[in-house]
């Protein structure tokens, strides 16, 4: 086994922490994270002293990273990593932590509706609404934003794009105004928020007529920041970027109606690439439902498309492939 998923790699470590170190651990996981853990614990067979000491040397670099922040702030951790690690692993653990820490505040919201979170945010200032959907699930906050009126989308867009930080005063009163409607409150960390990189997490989410819709207003407002997100968002068509080995995985996940609709509407390059990664079979099958596939609406290739690039995202998160578009990423074969 060479690559490990998130699981499985919390799983290993803590097997390397040994019986009475790991029992201290447990006590402080939830129920359900104590049974994932020792599920993986229990599949985990054989690993070779390689995987292992890569999956504790990253391990400790994302302790040492949460230590630095928490004793001297961002700026503080950035140059002390830097200076560790160079500014493009510093970067990459840097987000990973940040990711982590904002997930700790609004826990509530994250759990919510998003049809109970619309209602309760829909009227507020587009600030406060970007405030709030950056703390949100992806998925929450990209079904929000198309559900807003068309100005305002764009707004609340703009404002989560270039927000970096926010302070806990701030944070609090946005809090005690939502408490009335969830009752709940939560402690507050003094960490990053909304940013490019989570704008393309929730475009990557929208539907299809939403997303052009955003991106051609953006556009007209601010090309630069709508080209800065449109380079980290993964698209359909970003498939061609992708490794052999990440197609090949993704390729066993999707359903293959979904497979058919959206080469139907996708250029040469992107079935070539497809194709040169499917199984003869499979990709005789595909051939044979393209030749019997007639007038197809767009709207159904582009839901298809977007299935699909659910499932690619879903997998990356799994530590299942790898999505690296800009070629910068470090990959451990």
């Amino acid at each position: 086994m060479s690559r490990l998923t998130g699981k499985q790699k919390a799983a290993a470590i803590i097997i390397s922490l040994g019986a009475d170190t790991a029992s201290k651990v447990y006590k402080y996981l939830r129920e359900d994270e104590i049974e994932q853990l020792t599920f993986e614990i229990s599949r985990l067979q054989h690993i070779s002293p390689q995987t292992m000491e890569g999956t504790l040397k990253d391990f400790y670099d994302l302790c040492l990273t949460q230590k630095v922040i928490t004793e001297g702030g961002l700026e503080y951790a950035k140059i002390v990593l830097e200076k560790a690690f160079g500014s493009q692993t510093a970067a990459s653990l840097l987000e990973r932590v940040t990711k982590t820490m904002r997930s700790k505040a609004f826990d509530f919201i994250r759990k919510a509706d998003y049809k109970n979170l619309l209602a309760i945010i829909q009227n507020e200032h587009p600030q406060t609404i970007a405030l709030i959907l950056s703390y949100a699930r992806a998925d929450q906050a990209s079904a929000v934003i198309a559900e807003l009126p068309k100005e305002k989308r764009i707004d609340v867009v703009e404002r989560i794009a270039k927000m970096d930080r926010t302070s806990p005063e701030i944070v609090k009163h946005v809090e005690e105004e939502l408490i009335k409607k969830f009752q709940s409150i939560v402690s507050v960390d003094y960490t990053e928020i909304g940013g490019i990189n989570y704008v393309a997490d929730i475009m990557n989410n929208m539907d299809r007529g939403n997303e052009k819709y955003i991106f051609d207003e953006l556009n007209k407002k601010d090309a630069k920041l709508s080209d800065e997100i449109r380079k980290r968002m993964f698209i359909f068509e970003d498939i061609v970027t992708l490794d052999p080995m990440s197609i090949q995985r993704f390729l066993r996940e999707v359903d293959s109606r979904d497979l058919v609709l959206s080469i139907k509407g996708s250029n040469k390059e992107v079935a070539d690439v497809l194709f040169a990664n499917m199984s003869s079979k499979m990709a005789e099958t595909i051939r044979s439902e393209l030749e019997y596939t007639r007038n197809v609406r767009l709207r159904d290739v582009e839901e298809a498309q977007q299935r699909i690039v659910s499932v690619i995202r879903r997998l990356e998160e799994e530590g299942e492939l790898v999505i690296s578009k800009s070629g910068k990423d470090d990959i451990i074969v």
